[in-house]
């Protein structure tokens, strides 16, 4: 049991769970007003093993940092639960699981090129370069973060033969919202863990910039991410534009105070940040998804 615990830690469940809430709206948005149940279902379960497969990868490569933090020293690589030689073989079974489900199964080899993709960027470019040597890791590793929005359209498109566009553009934007939204959710989380990041010499931002210079890039990148979330009113209805704007009136809210707080130099809790950004997509993405199912006249 404790050997199946361990492997289940390997697949950062946690994470995870974000990343298929990501999907859902896709899924359903890709085809407004009709629930492909088992497709659904299927895509979520291949992009989970896609997903735990990145994360098993990331705690290979990871492992020199993981022993430093004490944020993950209770990791089962970092505990010698699991060698790295299993937890590779693991990884690459998920991996390969995963292209084969959504190809063969889900009948969309593009979805599966996705996941490929997100894997090779998420441990090559990420993981052993941009982490180690440059604040804007989080920026430009959101890339990966940002993909299962891309595999639920695919999958569900590639399986819809109604002669309309695929529309391309709207997962685009559900991707350019997580992307945005990534670096304030991350950095507000590095904050509160800023000693373990320097110990084990990432450079995060709050690490290499004065606190004031990192609740302002919060403060930009919060702002970037509500603005991109209103470009998709179009192609929805009145349940997700209340809800981008009451949801992202409360995250700039937030996001604003801790700059101001920090300026002024009063004591700060960034995590209730962090919580409320998991809180914002959340909210944004079930909206759309109720939006999706109901499938209402869109505002244009």
């Amino acid at each position: 049991m404790e050997t199946i615990k361990a492997y289940f830690a390997l697949t950062k469940p946690r994470v995870i769970e974000l990343l298929l809430v990501a999907a859902i709206p896709a899924l359903l948005q890709a085809d407004r007003g009709e629930v492909h149940l088992w497709l659904i279902l299927g895509t979520l379960f291949g992009g989970w093993m896609g997903a735990a497969a990145a994360s098993a990868f990331n705690m290979v490569a990871d492992y020199d940092i993981d022993q430093l933090m004490g944020r993950t020293r209770a990791r089962p690589l970092v505990r010698a639960r699991i060698t790295k030689q299993k937890a590779r073989i693991f990884a690459w079974s998920l991996l390969i699981a995963s292209v084969l489900w959504l190809g063969f199964l889900c009948n969309s080899w593009l979805a599966s090129a996705f996941i490929i993709f997100t894997n090779f960027f998420y441990i090559f470019i990420y993981t052993k370069w941009l982490k180690r040597t440059t604040w804007q890791n989080v920026i430009w590793g959101s890339v990966a973060g940002s993909m299962p929005v891309m595999v639920g359209w695919a999958v569900i498109r590639d399986n819809v033969n109604d002669g309309t566009p695929d529309q391309w553009w709207q997962p685009f934007v559900l991707f350019m919202i997580i992307f945005f939204w990534q670096p304030p959710h991350t950095w507000a989380l590095a904050m509160k863990y800023k000693d373990d990041y320097e110990r084990a010499n990432v450079p995060m931002l709050p690490v290499v910039a004065s606190a004031e210079q990192t609740t302002r890039q919060i403060v930009l990148y919060s702002w970037l991410t509500v603005i991109t979330s209103f470009a998709l009113v179009p192609a929805a209805s009145w349940i997700y534009l209340a809800t981008a704007i009451v949801s992202g009136a409360a995250f700039l809210i937030v996001a604003t105070k801790l700059h101001t707080d920090v300026k002024n130099g009063a004591e700060v809790k960034p995590m209730k940040l962090f919580i409320l950004s998991n809180n914002y997509l959340a909210a944004l993405f079930l909206a759309l998804s109720i939006d999706a199912v109901l499938g209402l006249p869109t505002l244009l």
